[in-house]
């Protein structure tokens, strides 16, 4: 049985800056869906130039891309439709990842990893209004967003409580930044892309309130973070 009536197939647009994997989402789509691959954007303004001209009804979203990030280029679009639909594609179940995806107006979040159905299974939700978060992800996000809510609404009382902001993650990205180490040496110790790193490093800044790397390490050497670098001063 047909999922979607032929009258009413789903246009999907498949923003991914790997050529071989938007292809390849492009062929399973066909094969598996009735769903319509109505073209591939490989960064964020042709995905806007895109969404303008084809308004689909699902945008697969990559999060890791180079240039503007997958979270800035969801920004992007909702500022031209902010109807559009968004499915965040990644291969990381990072909770703070999956926050920031939802709140700048994904409407689904899927990893990379997981099997074809569920990807298509997404496409369907979302296009028909639906929110669609993997139970294997539901339980992290929503531990995330609870946390989150919390700081937000929280009465900041001092300097010392911007550390408070900082998720796990970008507290290991900071400590290791204050001990000298590269971006591309952060990447390797926590398993996480280069890219990844550094969209990390823009929110460490944003909530620390300074404006680049220095003033980020001196800040955290300052309130706790890394003092047991005796040499890290030098270093920065």
């Amino acid at each position: 049985m047909r999922r979607v009536d032929i009258q009413a197939r789903i246009k999907v647009l498949v923003v991914d800056d790997n050529y071989d994997h938007a292809n390849g989402i492009k062929e399973l789509i066909s094969i598996e869906s009735d769903c319509d691959v109505v073209g591939t954007a490989a960064n964020a303004s042709t995905a806007v130039a895109m969404v303008k001209k084809y308004k689909p009804d699902v945008i697969l979203m990559d999060i890791n891309m180079p240039d503007v990030d997958g979270i800035t280029a969801i920004q992007k679009i909702k500022k031209v439709n902010e109807n559009a639909r968004i499915v965040a594609v990644t291969g990381y179940d990072d909770p703070d990842l999956i926050f920031r995806a939802m709140k700048v107006g994904a409407r689904g979040y899927i990893l990379k990893t997981m099997a074809s159905s569920q990807l298509i299974y997404a496409i369907e939700e979302v296009a028909h209004g639906k929110i669609y978060l993997p139970s294997i992800l539901a339980a992290k996000f929503f531990d995330h967003f609870q946390k989150s809510f919390k700081e937000e609404t929280a009465v900041t009382t001092g300097e010392d409580d911007l550390l408070s902001y900082l998720t796990r993650r970008e507290e290991e990205v900071l400590e290791l930044l204050t001990q000298g180490i590269t971006y591309k040496g952060v990447a390797k110790k926590l398993f996480i892309s280069e890219t990844t790193v550094k969209t990390h490093v823009n929110n460490i800044f944003q909530k620390l309130q300074v404006n680049d790397r220095t003033q980020a390490v001196l800040y955290a050497i300052n309130h706790g973070i890394g003092r047991k670098n005796n040499n890290i001063k030098a270093a920065v």
